[in-house]
């Protein structure tokens, strides 16, 4: 028993140690090929060589919002200073409990109107339109009833008028150039009908007109992990898969669609807690069984700042409800795992979601404590151990950092010597402790959590006003 006890506990134990290694190899690998291409970006952009045009393509710009009166009227200030010239601001209501929609009028002077919405893809109905038109920009608020994120999208997609939307959180922030760079690829290739933007952590980042002001690292360290772990995931995966267009996943907070394709495969689904993977996917098997010849992009260059949740408690929500969208997509969409018919976005992508984020808080989490029940029966190599996983640690720290200073070089970005440090070390303390807690809020996430498919997640905001004045008194 003792023997079978032992064999079972080192057999997890390698097991463990290969996933580790081979999740690290991807990661330096994705890393090393995502800082490559954002220098050659970078490099060519330095250069001027890059594709110069007077035509704009037309574009819808959605913004779905539930209880945001606090960072609403800001979100629409930012969309109202980008250097574009072809393009409508649409919010959509979703039946806020709070004075979402007042604060919008009141900042913007809207004043109602009589409008049909032809309903291409199925939403709740709406209760109210408001208009106006913000130099030159036309600007529509609509009320409706509550449905959930998807719902209010599909709201949008509905009352939009041009052939491309962009989805934007209410809680985002774009620069003057944001939506100019996303629809970049557009320009370049008539396939494409889908591109994703870089998401980065708003309370980062002070706008002034759609142009940053000042970049600094958060004083709060759970927001400081997600800086660092945005920059990893967006330069990573995100620009790998780009180059055999095997994207599942354009962020709901930033993405470009072409609107007749996404009408034709239904819209999003209002029954999951991932609407936005669930769209993409959905376009990857839509387009391939219709033989459409299309490309999903992503564009690193076109930057949105994101809020992120400040507090564990938000969090952990937020954390569970992706998990749980993630397994809705990959789920419903199986027939795509080893499939022939759908080349490498079966036998990477599909592979890399599977293994590395659908099922490695489960790995980890069972990897951990049975080492812990090897320690325990005195069947571990503690030292070998230890040493195995600060190596590990600091080597994930070391790609985090590549990862985040590229991005601060990319952008044209400056910090001072105090924040370099603390991001250093908050890379550090990432891949030894932050990690490991959001692997175990993952692996439990079915675990008492009640799944209310069409209910908004909320987490804490800040108006930009607020962090300006906290930013100031801080300086002081």
């Amino acid at each position: 028993m003792i023997n079978a006890a032992d064999a079972f506990l080192r057999g997890v134990g390698v097991f463990f140690i290969v996933y580790l290694i081979l999740y690290a190899s991807y990661l330096f690998f994705s890393v090393t090929v995502g800082a490559w291409k954002l220098y050659q970006r970078d490099k060519m952009q330095r250069i001027r060589n890059e594709l110069k045009h007077d035509y704009y393509m037309p574009v819808s710009v959605l913004v779905p919002a539930y209880n945001e009166e606090v960072t609403i009227a800001d979100s629409v200030e930012s969309l109202l200073n980008l250097d574009y010239r072809l393009y409508e601001i649409i919010v959509v209501d979703d039946g806020s409990k709070d004075r979402t929609a007042e604060e919008l009028i009141k900042a913007y002077h809207l004043r109602k109107v009589q409008r049909p919405i032809h309903k291409k893809v199925a939403c709740k109905p709406h209760t109210a339109i408001y208009e106006t038109k913000v130099n030159n920009i036309r600007l529509t608020l609509i009320c409706k009833e509550n449905g959930g994120k998807g719902d209010a999208l599909n709201m949008g997609i509905n009352a939009s008028r041009y052939p491309y939307f962009l989805c934007l959180d209410a809680d985002s922030m774009l620069q003057r150039d944001s939506l100019e760079k996303i629809v970049q690829p557009v320009m370049e290739d008539d396939n494409i009908v889908a591109v994703g933007g870089l998401i980065r952590v708003a309370q980062c980042v002070v706008m002034e007109k759609g142009t940053v002001k000042e970049y600094h690292m958060p004083l709060n360290p759970i927001t400081c992990m997600q800086v660092v772990e945005y920059d990893r995931s967006f330069l990573a995966s995100r620009i790998l898969m780009d180059q055999f267009n095997g994207n599942l996943i354009i962020s709901g907070a930033f993405g470009l669609f072409k609107k007749d394709v996404a009408v034709a495969a239904g819209g999003y689904d209002t029954d999951t807690l991932g609407e936005d993977m669930e769209l993409v996917v959905k376009l990857h098997v839509f387009c391939r069984n219709n033989q459409i010849k299309y490309s999903i992009r992503y564009e690193p260059n076109a930057v949105c700042w994101s809020q992120a949740p400040s507090c564990l408690k938000d969090l952990m929500k937020q954390r569970r409800r992706w998990h749980l969208g993630l397994f809705q997509s990959m789920t419903k969409y199986h027939q795509i795992f080893a499939n022939f018919r759908f080349g490498l976005i079966s036998f990477i992508s599909y592979l890399y979601y599977l293994l590395f984020e659908l099922l490695s808080p489960v790995i980890e989490v069972f990897g951990l404590l049975t080492m812990v029940l090897a320690f325990c029966l005195g069947l571990l190599n503690l030292p070998f151990m230890i040493e195995f996983f600060l190596i590990y640690s600091v080597y994930g720290a070391i790609l985090t950092m590549t990862a985040f200073f590229q991005r601060i070089y990319t952008q044209g970005l400056k910090i001072s010597a105090a924040d370099t440090a603390k991001a250093v070390w908050i890379c550090l303390l990432e891949g030894l402790f932050f990690r490991y807690i959001l692997a175990f809020v993952r692996a439990t996430a079915f675990v008492g959590y009640k799944r209310r498919k069409r209910e908004w997640g909320s987490i804490k905001r800040i108006s930009q006003q607020d962090k300006n004045w906290k930013q100031e008194n801080n300086e002081k």
